[in-house]
């Protein structure tokens, strides 16, 4: 007997650029899926995410509460039923292999040609939207990851990994042993099916943790690289420990920030002695590497 796909609902709402990297977070911490796109170079950012009709909505309402009070901006959120075959296939089309940078090429699970020759191939789930590889901020983490490949830094943490891409890339292109953390448990789940997917499980050490309140995410200490690809406002709260915790000469990746957000993350780990030693931009996004003295 086949059996019936869970019934689906996208919810999509209309932002202002200022506004996005809240309410995509505010998306992330409950739908399985989430993408954004705008038709126009100008103008507002449309936000989609696809989950199960009824599933935590009240835990949604709460995330989108509270992007609203951290960016100022309130937004008209619609559900709108979607059937799971045809949103499944748009999703299949909507991510083709992603060659990043001179070393990586990520693909879905569905990717059927040979592997790329010459490159680490990243493989995650086509229906997990974030840390795909298609997000401007996690390219620019890959491309910084890239540019520091030959310091061959030793103790390396994942802070917020997501998916589990940015480590995976870092122990299939380092060979070391990452630290991967995240305060959510779906996030922590779906890293270590990647990691397992990609060959990497016994490289990564994947732990539940709340920034840098998690007892695994210090007891790695000091690291000489860290990525933190989360939002610029949490970056801004976290650069006195992240500064605690850093080697001397060590580097940390930031991102999951705009463009526009740059010169706030830079005062606030300016102010705590580090310093800028490139910008990566990918369109909108941006991804800092920085420096400890």
């Amino acid at each position: 007997m086949a059996r019936r796909a869970t019934p689906l609902e996208t919810v999509s709402l209309l932002v202002p650029e200022e506004a996005l990297p809240f309410y995509e977070q505010a998306l992330l911490s409950v739908c399985p899926t989430v993408g954004f796109f705008r038709d126009e170079d100008e103008g507002p950012w449309r936000l989609e995410a696809v989950k199960p009709i009824g599933d935590r909505d009240d835990e949604l309402a709460t995330a989108l509460m509270l992007a609203g009070a951290l960016s100022g901006v309130e937004v008209m959120v619609e559900h709108v039923p979607t059937e799971a075959e045809g949103w499944l296939a748009r999703n299949l089309e909507q991510f083709p292999e992603q060659l990043i940078g001179r070393h990586f090429a990520v693909r879905g699970t569905h990717e059927t040609a040979p592997l790329v020759q010459g490159r680490h191939t990243l493989t995650v789930d086509a229906g997990l939207a974030f840390g795909s590889g298609e997000h401007g901020s996690t390219r620019g983490c890959l491309r910084a990851l890239e540019f520091i490949a030959h310091r061959r830094p030793q103790r390396i943490l994942d802070l917020g990994t997501g998916s589990g891409i940015l480590a995976m890339a870092a122990a299939k292109l380092l060979k070391r042993p990452v630290i991967a953390t995240d305060i959510d448990p779906w996030s922590v789940r779906v890293t270590q099916q990647n990691a397992a997917l990609n060959g990497v499980t016994r490289m990564i050490r994947v732990s539940l943790a709340d920034g840098w309140k998690g007892t695994a995410t210090r007891a790695g200490a000091p690291y000489d690289l860290v990525f933190a690809n989360i939002l610029a406002r949490p970056l801004c709260s976290m650069a006195y420990p992240l500064s605690q915790h850093l080697a001397p000469g060590g580097r940390a990746i930031l991102a999951g920030l705009l463009a526009t957000q740059e010169r706030m993350v830079l005062a606030a780990h300016r102010r705590q002695g580090l310093v800028l030693e490139r910008r990566f931009p990918e369109g909108q996004w941006s991804a800092l590497l920085l420096r400890k003295p």
